[in-house]
């Protein structure tokens, strides 16, 4: 049995008993190590989604558009918690950790497709029209990035070999919620685009040919 369902086993036990007045008890050792380690996982989790958001955010220079890419996330733990409570899974370290390196995986499919749908649209396609062709011409990197991640990540998903089970439940929870989220990004992120995003064409960046207004003339040119 996992270390939480013993935990829960023992304060249903200790519940049972009348103590006397002026006695308590308390769980410590390796549930109380548990879950100061589980905090500190939280922590973590949500400090890597705040630093994936604003190198984002930098990057697009918009707080829209990494908002919808951020979307992929709960999208990979739709997958996640469904495979767990299928497969009897517990919620371990390793499976939190798992959680952890998905935040950093999942959104890779939903920025190539954001990026090259904004360049679509910075050479003068139409917002659905950009959404469409870079849905298209991004479909094969995509599955190609995934499959090859979720293919390395096989041999460990399997646990063979001494104590591999212990690193199984993070390599279950990659290949699952990658597998999830690459298939709904496909669908939902291209819906999001097009409902939270302006319809007004896209800035053109400044070609590298040409100067840019105002410059002057090189005077060595001269």
């Amino acid at each position: 049995a996992d270390l939480a369902t013993v935990s829960a086993d023992i304060v249903t036990t200790m519940e049972q008993i009348a103590y006397p007045a002026g006695f308590s008890y308390t769980l410590a050792g390796q549930n109380q190590e548990m879950r100061t380690s589980l905090n500190s996982l939280l922590l973590a989790f949500a400090l890597a989604v705040f630093l994936v958001y604003i190198t984002m955010a930098s990057q697009f220079e918009s707080l829209v558009q990494p908002l919808l890419i951020m979307m992929t996330v709960p999208l990979a733990l739709i997958g996640v918690v469904v495979v767990l409570w299928l497969a009897a899974i517990p919620v371990t370290i390793m499976v939190f950790l798992g959680v952890i390196i998905l935040v950093g995986i999942v959104v890779n499919n939903a920025i190539v497709l954001v990026d090259y749908t904004n360049t679509l649209r910075r050479r003068g396609l139409g917002k659905v029209e950009a959404i469409v062709e870079a849905g298209r011409a991004r479909l094969r990197p995509i599955l190609m990035t995934a499959t090859t991640t979720i293919v390395g990540l096989v041999p460990m998903a399997l646990g063979l070999g001494d104590g591999a089970e212990i690193r199984a439940p993070m390599a279950i929870t990659v290949i699952v919620g990658l597998s999830t989220a690459t298939l709904l990004t496909l669908v939902v992120i291209p819906t999001l685009y097009d409902q939270f995003t302006s319809n007004r064409p896209l800035a053109t960046a400044p070609s590298a040919a040409e100067p840019p207004a105002g410059s002057e003339t090189d005077p060595i040119a001269k």
